[in-house]
This record gives structure tokens, sequence and C-alpha cells, in this order.
């Protein structure tokens, strides 16, 4: 590849464009951002080449990732599609739900002859916005890859390539699996985390006292609300499932205390200490 363009300056997309420039020698990398003031704090932290001209950001880029909300992505290809031809060039994304873009950017991504194959790179912080970007967010993360299109494995070794060098490493599955997965390993957490917040820290005369636990437990609950909402309503068909899951754990809890079943909870709390210890 000789030019990948990077499309959002939010922490993700500044990261990418951070770490590609980095450790990618010969390889044009372009952020692109609506806001001037995002592209001022790119240019600021760093990042070479940032610019608010989506056709400058595009123009001969073997690669586009989008790295903007789930909801801009559609719209963000459709522009591009009409500045530049798309055809043979690897378009991805890294949405933290996959069935979403696949099934909206399938029509433009095939109209135009690109290749659309999904990226989730697990890498991120509970800040947000391009002041939290580093070059190093990738390193040691898993970053799931979806082919769902069936493209040749060349272009997958491609991707795979990239965010290897960033610093990932990398597995692939579909996009069905993948949204299972997550509304498991991330998004639940993420709204047990909030709840805990909710009901930790409801009385503000109590947050004097909060040590490490709930600091540990809570961190993501910082997330950026409007970010978080959009993820859970749109795989809100496999996070049912865990969170009816979540309840009734916590309703086996009330009738163990109900019932001081010391033993009970003892296993729960067991139980829940083995899958931990084998993170």
């Amino acid at each position: 590849m000789n030019k990948i363009a990077v499309l959002g300056s939010g922490l993700l997309g500044g990261s990418i464009a951070l770490a590609a420039q980095s450790r990618m020698q010969g390889v044009a990398v372009v952020l692109w951002g609506r806001r001037e003031d995002s592209i001022r704090v790119a240019n600021e932290l760093g990042v070479t080449y940032a610019t608010t001209d989506l056709g400058d950001a595009v123009s001969e880029a073997d690669m586009i990732i989008l790295a903007t909300p789930v909801g801009a992505m559609l719209q963000i290809l459709d522009s591009v599609s009409k500045i530049k031809s798309l055809k043979d060039i690897i378009i991805t994304d890294v949405g933290s739900v996959k069935l979403t873009p696949r099934d909206t950017l399938e029509a433009v991504a095939q109209a135009a002859g690109a290749c659309y194959i999904g990226s989730h790179p697990m890498a991120g912080s509970e800040q947000a916005g391009i002041h939290a970007a580093r070059a190093n967010l990738f390193m040691g993360a898993a970053c799931v890859i979806t082919n769902d299109f069936n493209h040749s494995e060349e272009k997958v070794t491609l991707l795979r390539d990239f965010w290897e060098a960033l610093g990932c490493e990398c597995y692939q599955t579909s996009s069905e699996e993948h949204d299972r997965v997550m509304a498991r390993i991330s998004h639940l957490p993420h709204l047990l985390a909030s709840v805990g917040a909710l009901v930790g820290l409801k009385y503000s005369e109590d947050r004097k006292f909060a040590g490490n636990g709930l600091r540990d437990t809570t961190r993501v609950a910082s997330g950026h609300p409007a970010m978080w909402a959009e993820i859970l309503l749109r795989n809100r068909g496999a996070i049912k499932e865990p969170i009816e899951e979540a309840i009734g754990h916590l309703r086996d809890v009330l009738a163990f205390l109900e019932d001081s079943s010391e033993e009970q909870l003892e296993r729960l709390l067991n139980d829940a200490k083995q899958h931990r210890d084998n993170l």
C-alpha cells in the first residue's frame, strides 16, 4: 500500500494515524476530520497530514478506514464513492458492532467495486476524542476481522498485515459471531459498570470512601454516553441474553442472602473468581 486514508478524527482515528505513520515507513497516512479544531489538535499531537478536505484525504488511497460513529459511515462512504473510484480498494471500519456496517455499507461498496472487510481493534479508553489519541493504543490488542463478502485472501492478508504492524493480534470470524462475543465481553461489562456507578455513587457524600475496587469496576462507565447508546442499540439483539443472565445471577444472590446460604454464595463467588483468574 502507498496511501491510507483514515476518516474520522476521534480517539481511534487519531491513534491509527499516529501508529501507522510511525510504524509503516514509506506509506502515506492521511487523517480526515470534519472540524478544524480536531485537525489542529491532531497536528499538535504529531499527525503529519490531517485535513478537512475529504477529496484530498482519499485521493490515491489504497485503503480507507472508516473511524466515525457507525451511523455516519454510510453517508461518508457514499460521499467518497462520488469523489473517486473505489474499485478494488480495501474499505474497512473500526466499529464495535459488525452486522450494522456490513449490512449498511454493502450496496455502496459492491456498486463501487470496493472490497469491504470489517475490522474491530479491541483498543480504546473511557476517554474520547482526538485529545486522547496515542500511537501505542493498539500494542497487544486483539483485532477481529470479518470477511463476510468472501474477498480474496490477498486482500484479507493486506488488512491483517496492517493491523499487525500497529501492534494487534488478529482473529477472523463472522459479523454475527463478533457481535455475539462483544455483547458478552464488552457491551455487558460496560452496562454493569454503569449500573455500578449509578448504585455505588448514588449518594455524593459516600464518594470520599471510594477505593480502587469501585474505581476499577466502574472505570469504563466514564465512556462517551452517545457512542455507547448507539453501540447498545445496534447490538440489542445479541445483548439481551447476557443481560437476562446477569439479572438471573443477581436474583440468585438475593435468594442466597434471604436463605442465609453461605455455601451457595461462596460457590457463585468462586465460579466468578475462576473465570476471572483464567482471563
